[in-house]
């Protein structure tokens, strides 16, 4: 399996924003997607992409867990501690955010 940083069927298959939940169900939200930084603690789990932005929405977990905003730009270009780029896990299953969170 060649590796893509953000494949195009990736993106295709993704729910644009706001079409993922019902109201208050966000924890339903599926992540379709998991960046990590492999030289750090650093994870993104993308439930929402809007490809004319390159943004994402999901569950980011950091120095604390919080939904929110990333871009796909920012991903390409931050770099970990060590100087490691942002990867996507290629075997990520997709996975209801309430079981991501811990």
């Amino acid at each position: 399996m060649k590796y893509e940083f953000f494949p195009d069927s990736l993106a295709a298959y993704m729910p644009k924003f706001y079409n993922s939940e019902a109201p208050g169900e966000f924890r339903q939200a599926i992540a379709y997607a998991k960046f990590f930084t492999p030289d750090s603690n650093w994870t993104w789990y993308a439930t929402e992409y809007d490809p004319e932005k390159e943004m994402f929405f999901g569950l980011v977990e950091g120095l604390e867990t919080e939904l929110g905003y990333f871009s796909l730009d920012e991903l390409r270009k931050t770099r970990g501690p060590l100087g490691l780029k942002i990867e996507r896990d290629m075997y990520f299953q997709e996975t209801p955010l309430s079981q991501l969170q811990s």
